[in-house]
């Protein structure tokens, strides 16, 4: 842990230490403040701010923790920045001899809304933080596995996951379980994940069981492939830097937003992933992830695709949906506010769906 400590830019020091001070953590010196007087004898606490301390003074208050649970959770929260500082590390460098799992690697990280769709809160309580080393074996390899989840919507307007698929490179399945979600569900979302109440009847396996099988798949250097992975790794709690993103590395022709996997398998791999009003496989779906990405590996498609016009219902591609919207609520409020002839289809007590015409 010191050693970690030790290699850490200020910035990151000063981050994790406010963390502490928001989570009123003490260490053998007391929280920040109270080891700031026995620190400095000069200043005392009366210089607080984290920022304007020296890197030794915030190392050493953070070698304060000696009890497990808060050497846990420094521990996580340095291996996040630690994993951050190499992702930094290798956007910024291209290197002749790069394979080309590396490239795609690279070219997910360097993507403009990489940084908006991959910080995650990965110090909150339940996240499995990967632990990346500096070794030229880890950074290097080429082993990848594609992952896609199903997910139902909870009570308290959260995501919980239900279904987890994972293929490795010769698309042979590595995991396809379905997992008990950790809170009470208001919405399976039938009609996407193809799952009722009924197939989660004497379901065991929980979060914290994918979790552990995750971590033991993804150990030296894997790289973790999928279509807009970042919201599987949201409801996994799983925080891992080496991803290849499809819907990052391909883009439409003139045209700014994120191709979808419907088009991308249209277009590229040439065949539909689903026919209208189907269910979503997320075993389907982690294959296909796999598929574009051999695809640039193997036959090196351009990864410029054309637009599509994506074989969705219209009222489907017209819904909106708003969380933590009370139901009682007057319609003519939100009438008000959002544009547009829709009507309001109320889930569950704050979470609505505004379903609109076809001129939307």
């Amino acid at each position: 842990m010191d050693q970690k400590l030790d290699t850490l830019e200020k910035k990151a020091l000063v981050e994790i230490v406010k963390l502490i001070q928001k989570r009123r953590m003490e260490g053998t010196a007391g929280g920040w403040k109270d080891f700031l007087t026995s620190y400095d004898k000069k200043f005392g606490s009366s210089l607080s701010d984290p920022a304007r301390r020296s890197k030794d003074a915030l190392s050493s208050f953070l070698k304060t923790f000696t009890k497990e649970d808060d050497l846990k959770f420094i521990a996580k929260v340095v291996q996040s920045h630690l994993n951050r500082d190499l992702v930094e590390q290798l956007k910024k460098t291209s290197p002749d001899d790069e394979s080309p799992e590396q490239r795609l690697v690279r070219l997910t990280l360097q993507h403009p809304q990489y940084p908006l769709c991959y910080m995650f809160p990965s110090s909150d309580e339940g996240w499995l933080v990967t632990k990346l080393g500096k070794s030229s074996k880890t950074m290097t390899s080429n082993i990848m596995y594609a992952v896609d989840c199903e997910m139902v919507l909870c009570e308290d307007g959260s995501e919980g996951l239900v279904r987890l698929c994972v293929v490795d490179r010769n698309l042979k399945v590595t995991i396809d379980e379905l997992v008990k979600p950790e809170k009470a569900v208001a919405d399976y979302r039938s009609e996407i994940t193809g799952l009722t109440a009924d197939d989660l009847v004497g379901v065991t396996c929980s979060l914290a069981e994918i979790q552990k099988r995750m971590k033991k798949l993804l150990s030296n250097g894997t790289i973790l492939v999928g279509h807009s992975l970042n919201n599987d790794l949201e409801v996994l709690k799983l925080d891992h830097p080496r991803v290849i993103d499809t819907s990052l590395i391909f883009k439409y022709v003139d045209e700014y937003r994120r191709p979808s996997l419907y088009n991308l398998c249209k277009s590229v791999l040439g065949y539909e992933i689903r026919k209208k009003g189907t269910p979503h496989n997320c075993l389907d779906d982690a294959s296909a992830a796999m598929k574009l990405v051999l695809a640039i590996i193997e036959r090196r498609v351009d990864n410029a695709v054309p637009l599509l016009q994506e074989d969705v219902a219209e009222t489907e591609r017209a819904r909106l949906f708003l969380h933590r919207i009370p139901t009682k609520v007057p319609s003519e409020e939100l009438h008000g506010v959002i544009p547009g002839d829709f009507t309001i289809e109320a889930k569950v007590d704050y979470f609505l769906i505004l379903s609109f015409g076809h001129s939307v």
